[in-house]
């Protein structure tokens, strides 16, 4: 968020469960007004509606698809692959 590391997006069970983390450390702003950050861990049974829709759509998402040969239903993966040039103040990196 704005640069400085916010949290981990985890997938747990491949397109059914995600956690996401704030780091113990960050105090900024929430990444979404959704996700407050006085509740440190927010878990969901789909992909979280916030990252949903940082993904791309039409043409951008079906050059995506094509391109990395990512599975349509795929919304991490979409997201790893596109996370580093997203707009606003969120970027989404894969931890190595």
């Amino acid at each position: 968020m704005h640069g400085l590391p916010a949290g981990v997006l985890e997938e747990l069970k491949a397109n059914r469960e995600y956690r996401f983390v704030y780091d113990d450390g960050y105090a900024g702003p929430p990444i979404s007004l959704t996700m407050p950050i006085g509740q440190r861990v927010h878990e969901f049974s789909r992909f979280p509606a916030f990252f949903d829709g940082l993904l791309p759509e039409g043409e951008m998402l079906e050059g995506l698809l094509r391109q990395r040969k990512i599975d349509r239903s795929d919304y991490f993966a979409q997201l790893m692959a596109v996370g580093g040039e997203l707009v606003g103040a969120v970027t989404v990196e894969e931890i190595q």
